[in-house]
Parts: C-alpha cells; sequence; structure tokens
C-alpha cells in the first residue's frame, strides 16, 4: 500500500481498496485525515520529544479528563498497549500491596512478560509464565464452556470464577484485568450484566478492577469507552490503538488515590522514555479533537447499527454464519463449518473469502474463524452499504464453492 484516503487504501498500482480493517481499529480517522495531517506537521517542525509536558499534551488531559469515567481523571502515557498494561498491573500492585492478577479465557493485553500467562495460543513454547495468574472464563456465550445459555444460567461463569479463585489463589489478588469487550478473541459482546458481576467478585478479594480498553476505547463502540455499554466503573483503564489515530502510543488511566500509590508513584516509578513526548500528545489532542468536532462516536453508533443489521440479514441467508455481534463499529461475524457442532470455518476457506474481498476492492480481517469488523470511525453509509455488497458477494462464492 502507497497512501490512504480517507476510508480507502490506494497500492502502488493505483489500485483502490475500502477499509474495513483499521489496522485492528487503529486508523479511526481514516487515512490522511487533513486536520491530523496538519498537526502532526506543525508540531514535529516546533519539537517532537523531551522529558517535559507540551501545550498539547496539557491540553489533551484536560479535555480527555472530560470523558473518562467517574474519577478516572489522572493519565500516564507509554509507547504501547503491552507497556500500558505492564503498567497498570504495577500500579494494581503498588495500590493493594497483593500480587495475583486474575485474567480471562480469550483475553488479549500484549505479549510480554507479565501478561504471557493470561493468553491461550500465544503463550505455547514461551514457558515458563509468571507465578500469581489465574484464567477464568469470560462469557462469550455463544461458546459457552458450560454450555448453558444466558440469561437462565443466573451467570454460572461468574460463580465458576469463585470457586476457582477460592481453590487457586493465595488471597492476594492486586487486580482483575478484563475487556469490556474482547476484541482478538473475536470481538466478543459478553452480556449486559457480566461485567457488574466481575466488579463485585474484585471488592470480594480486595482487588482492583482494570479494564484494558485498548480496541473498544474513543468511540468504536458507539460510546466514548466500552465500560459506558454495561455501567461499570474501572479502579484503571487502559487505552490505546484509536487513541491517536496510528500514532504509537497508549495511556494509564485512574484516580487521584490510586495512581498516586508508590512505589508507581515513586520518580521514574512510572515513567516511558517516549510515552507522552510532544508529537505523541499532539497526535493524541488532535485525534480526540476530530472524534468530538466530527460527532465520530455518534457516526459509529449509527454506522455500526446499519451492519449489525445487514450482518445478521445475511446470517439469515448463509448457514455458515454462526453468530452476529458487535457494539458500533466493533462487530463480529462468526463463521462455522456447522451451526450445530459450531465447528470453525476451515483456514482455507477464511483465506479464500479474504481473497475475494480484496479482488472486489475491500481489505477485510476474515483471515480467521471470524470477521472482525473494524473500519475507521469516518466510514459513511455509502461506504458501509459497499462493504455489505462485497461481503454478500464474496459469501456467495464460498458458500457455493465449499457447499457450506
Amino acid at each position: 500500500m502507497e497512501r490512504g484516503e480517507g476510508c480507502h487504501f490506494v497500492d502502488v498500482d493505483g489500485n483502490k481498496y475500502l477499509d474495513m480493517y483499521a489496522g485492528v481499529g487503529v486508523a479511526s480517522l481514516g487515512h490522511g485525515h487533513p486536520k491530523y495531517a496538519k498537526a502532526i506537521s506543525e508540531q514535529v517542525s516546533k519539537i517532537n520529544t523531551g522529558s517535559f509536558s507540551s501545550p498539547r499534551r496539557a491540553h489533551y488531559c484536560k479535555n480527555l479528563s472530560k470523558y473518562t469515567p467517574g474519577k478516572l481523571n489522572r493519565i500516564q502515557f507509554y509507547s504501547g498497549g503491552a507497556e500500558a498494561v505492564e503498567a497498570a498491573i504495577r500500579l494494581a500492585k503498588s495500590y493493594t500491596k497483593n500480587y495475583e492478577i486474575v485474567g480471562f479465557w480469550g483475553g488479549f493485553h500484549g505479549k510480554t512478560g507479565t501478561v504471557m500467562g493470561l493468553l491461550d495460543d500465544f503463550k505455547i513454547e514461551m514457558g515458563p509464565v509468571m507465578s500469581g495468574i489465574h484464567s477464568v472464563p469470560y462469557a462469550y456465550c455463544y461458546r459457552c464452556p458450560f454450555r448453558m445459555e444466558h440469561p437462565s444460567c443466573g451467570l454460572y461463569c461468574v460463580d465458576f470464577i469463585r470457586k476457582q479463585l477460592k481453590q487457586e489463589s493465595a488471597g492476594e489478588i492486586a487486580a482483575f484485568l478484563v475487556e469490556p469487550i474482547q476484541g482478538t478473541n473475536g470481538n466478543v459482546v459478553p452480556p449486559p450484566d457480566f461485567l457488574k458481576a466481575v466488579k463485585e467478585v474484585a471488592k470480594e478479594n480486595n482487588a482492583l478492577l482494570i479494564c484494558d480498553e485498548m480496541i473498544c476505547g474513543f468511540g468504536r463502540t458507539g460510546k466514548m469507552f466500552g465500560v459506558e455499554h454495561f455501567d461499570v466503573m474501572p479502579d484503571i483503564m487502559t487505552v490505546g490503538k484509536g487513541i491517536a489515530n496510528g500514532f504509537p502510543v497508549a495511556c494509564v488511566i485512574s484516580s487521584d488515590e490510586i495512581i498516586n500509590a508508590k512505589p508507581f508513584a515513586n520518580p521514574s516509578g512510572s515513567s516511558s522514555s517516549y510515552g507522552g513526548n510532544a508529537l505523541a500528545g499532539c497526535a493524541c489532542d488532535v485525534t480526540l479533537d476530530t472524534i468530538i468536532e466530527e460527532n465520530l462516536v455518534e457516526n459509529s453508533r449509527k454506522v455500526g447499527e446499519y451492519l449489525l443489521n445487514e450482518f445478521k440479514k445475511l446470517q439469515e441467508k448463509y448457514q455458515f454464519i454462526g453468530d452476529v455481534r458487535g457494539k458500533g463499529l466493533m462487530i463480529g461475524v462468526e463463521m462455522v463449518m456447522d451451526r450445530k457442532t459450531k465447528e470453525h470455518i476451515r483456514k482455507d476457506i477464511s483465506r479464500r473469502l479474504f481473497d475475494e474481498c480484496m479482488k472486489r476492492g475491500m481489505i477485510s480481517m476474515c483471515y480467521s474463524h471470524t470477521i472482525r469488523v473494524n473500519p475507521p470511525l469516518i466510514i459513511t453509509q455509502k461506504e458501509a452499504e459497499e462493504a455489505i455488497r462485497i461481503y454478500d458477494e464474496a459469501f456467495g462464492v464460498i458458500s457455493k464453492e465449499y457447499g457450506i
């Protein structure tokens, strides 16, 4: 790819592709946004780095605190998502004086040392992993490991978490680390009462709740932050990806009380060589300003609702579509070989689907059993309609050729 224009890529041969991927939700403003390009260009001509604050960084922190939940108004900058999650864990340990971390099946928080033990396939042949790590069930209702259905299950998965921790934990849990909506696992949306129940379990264990909003933050789900869908208040949030439209930056956000806990709050205890430099602060600031000024959170909700409804219509048309779920422009379309057994669609078929979409001028994140629909927040209704047309054509090809 040579360049981008709005919601499209242009390759070196001049071919244009609709972007339904956005670098896993990173390009929230799309490609080549004039306001973003102008701000970055002006900032880099002034100063780009240094161990001090900058006007745009200061403005960003003040502005962002208007939209963060509750008392979460203290912001610390890092270079990327995994670094921020590691910092959030250090903060939780500093505040609680405990050391155990509870994560969730299917969760993804980076590939660094502390969180490696919480990953699924990513940790294979990478052991030994850190001790004091517990992995518990997430409310992935389409593939419930207990073969129950919500709401009649009474959130059995949460009861199981209590029992599991009673058996495994040393009673020194620092934090529960959870994605409000699981991204890497297939844009999995839990039932509305799940996160509140997890928060209760955290309280029972005198632990903090860390919500990892790397993918679902900054309007991706049709609200500014994913937690807003579930009416739950995290103690710490981690944010990144769409925060700066592709610039490598992430943040830990917490309250005055928690973020001042030592040793995290000691000099250099929370520092990052590149985190929050002047260029990063500018990228964050102009991105948030544009999201607000162009009403992109509402656009995410509105266009996302259209896409979700259209995918549900396609589910009725094609038997290999097992589940459709999503919030805003964070949609998962899960493909199966058989609706009864829910066997994952074969890799060669999903790869063929990717190729068929690309032939028709669209880049789609459909190389696994779940299509993750994460277009730029600027996507228009017309572009969404074009995407559905292409998906329909590509689905028709694989349905006919593979007999599914």
